[in-house]
Parts: structure tokens; C-alpha cells; sequence
């Protein structure tokens, strides 16, 4: 694959400020007209199935879901369905954008978590020291010690937890199936698993504004879909990962804007040490790629 670093990057910011935009608009959406967040979800997710339906006829349906591991793609999905239904319910609550996407950044912490323990792969001691370190940026943002401190405040990181969860789960499957059978399972399945969440308090949206605003959500939700997908299709991975974290000052100002919700001087704190932890893994495990990948071509040549 031919490395364009500056497309890559324009990509990933690209969908962190459509993610940026979809937040807003939800705790929006929410707030002004009462909609239940599985209600904004359903919409949400059906609009933007719609949407990518062109990309996915292209990736060639027929070929794609075929796959001797069915049972696993519906677990998988079903995991990242209660993610972003955690998520939704957190926005809605609300809880302010700064601190659940703070929270939300937590999740290749997790994912360094379930690779040891579950897939059995060998994390170094000096991963498994900038988990903790991560972890400990995280309890600066949620601050349990304080007053102010709810249950409510701790759905953002089980989010987290369910969509790192979801991404070991691709990890192994990508061993078996073809990327294109992943991303076409993941859209065909997710509206059904979000329809039977939505049923017990659904509320049909009523009035313009309410409409646009769900079919707006839509869109960038589909666009963010496909900017990710375009930012790993053309540049290394190892490369415009860190570009994902551009999606925290973007959801900051925004929140501010919309909402005047201004972070407090912990969040930076606690963030940075999110950041540099989840960079350092995110290198650690680049390298060891990179190392792997030597290896198998100096066997193949030998």
C-alpha cells in the first residue's frame, strides 16, 4: 500500500469533526425535543445504512457475507450495538462533551486488557505500565472521590469497554474473513439489534427540525464511517492513528459553542495522560508489526 500521509490525516480529522458534529446534534436533538437516545440511535444508523448502501454494493454484497463465522460477526456486532447505545444514553443524559469523550478514549486501554488476557498475546510490562497510566488520566476526568461524582458519568467508559471488546473480536476475525465481509455484517446488522432496543420507548420524531437534525446525523455519521475507512485505505495505520485524538478539542469547542460547557483544568490533565499512553501502545504495537512483517519476507526469500 502506498503511504500518503497528508490524505491520511485530512481523512482522520475529517471524520473526528463529523463525530464532532453527530455528538453535538445528538445531546441537541435530544434535549430540545425528548427523544429517547435508542429512538436517535435507530434513525441515526438506518439513515447512515442508506447512505453507505453505495459503498457497500461496491465492496460486492454476495461475496462479502459469505462467512463460516456468522455467530461471531452477530456477537460483534451486537457488542458495538451496546457501545454506542451506552454512548447515546450518555449524550442524551446529557453528560457534557468534554468529559465523555475524554472517557471514550479509554478504549484501546482496554483493548491492550483483552489482548493479554483473552486473545493471549504477550503485552509488555511497559504496556501494561501505560494502561495504568491511562487509567489514571481517567479517574482525574471522572474525579469518583468527588461530590458530584454519578453512575451516570461512568457510561461513557462502558462504551469504551464494549467497543474495544468489539475491536479484539475483529481482530480475530479479520484472520478468517476478508475487511469487506466485516464492514458489510456491521451495517446489514446493526439496524435490526438497534430496532429491538428502540421498541420499548420508541417516539416518532415529529416536526422539521427534528427530522433534518436525525437525517443530518445520518449523513456524518456515514461520511465519518468513510473517512475512516479512506484514512487507513491510504496511509499507515501506525501513522494516522494519532490524528484521532484531534476529536477531543473538536467535541470541546463545539460543546462550548452550542452548550457553553467549559472543561475544567483536570480534563487536559487527565487527557494528556490518555493520549500519551494510548500513543505509546499504539507505537509499541507498530513496531512489533513492522518486526513480524521483516520476519515473514526474510522466510518467504529464503
Amino acid at each position: 500500500m502506498s503511504h500518503h500521509p497528508v490524505q491520511g490525516a485530512s481523512w482522520m480529522l475529517g471524520s473526528g469533526l463529523a463525530f464532532a458534529l453527530v455528538n453535538t446534534i445528538v445531546q441537541h436533538t435530544s434535549m430540545t425535543f425528548g427523544l429517547p437516545s435508542t429512538t436517535l440511535t435507530l434513525f441515526q444508523y438506518a439513515i447512515a445504512l442508506i447512505v453507505m448502501l453505495p459503498y457497500l454494493s461496491h465492496l460486492g454484497l454476495r461475496n462479502a457475507l459469505r462467512t463460516d463465522h456468522f455467530a461471531t460477526h452477530l456477537l460483534r456486532v451486537f457488542l458495538s450495538v451496546i457501545g454506542i447505545q451506552l454512548w447515546m444514553w450518555a449524550l442524551a443524559y446529557p453528560i457534557p462533551i468534554w468529559q465523555g469523550i475524554a472517557l471514550l478514549m479509554t478504549s484501546p486501554l482496554f483493548a491492550t486488557i483483552g489482548s493479554g488476557l483473552f486473545l493471549k498475546e504477550n503485552v509488555s510490562p511497559s504496556r501494561w505500565i501505560a494502561t495504568l497510566v491511562g487509567f489514571s488520566g481517567a479517574m482525574i476526568i471522572l474525579e469518583p472521590w468527588s461530590d458530584d461524582f454519578t453512575l451516570a458519568t461512568l457510561l461513557p467508559v462502558g462504551a469504551a469497554f464494549f467497543w474495544a471488546t468489539y475491536s479484539l473480536m475483529v481482530k480475530r476475525l479479520s484472520h478468517h474473513d476478508a475487511p469487506s465481509t466485516i464492514v458489510v455484517y456491521l451495517f446489514v446488522l446493526i439496524t435490526p439489534f438497534n430496532l429491538l432496543l428502540a421498541i420499548p420507548q420508541f417516539t416518532m420524531p415529529s416536526g422539521t427540525e427534528a427530522w433534518l437534525l436525525l437525517v443530518l446525523m445520518g449523513i456524518l455519521t456515514a461520511m465519518a464511517q468513510w473517512a475512516i475507512a479512506k484514512a487507513y485505505a491510504v496511509a499507515d495505520a501506525s501513522f494516522v492513528q494519532p490524528f484521532d485524538h484531534a476529536k477531543l478539542p473538536l467535541n470541546v469547542f463545539l460543546g462550548w459553542l452550542v452548550f457553553g460547557w467549559v472543561p475544567p483544568g483536570r480534563l487536559w490533565l487527565g487527557a494528556f495522560l490518555i493520549i500519551a499512553s494510548v500513543a505509546f501502545i499504539t507505537q509499541v504495537e507498530a513496531r512489533h508489526m513492522r518486526r513480524a512483517h521483516k520476519a515473514k519476507v526474510s522466510e518467504n526469500n529464503r
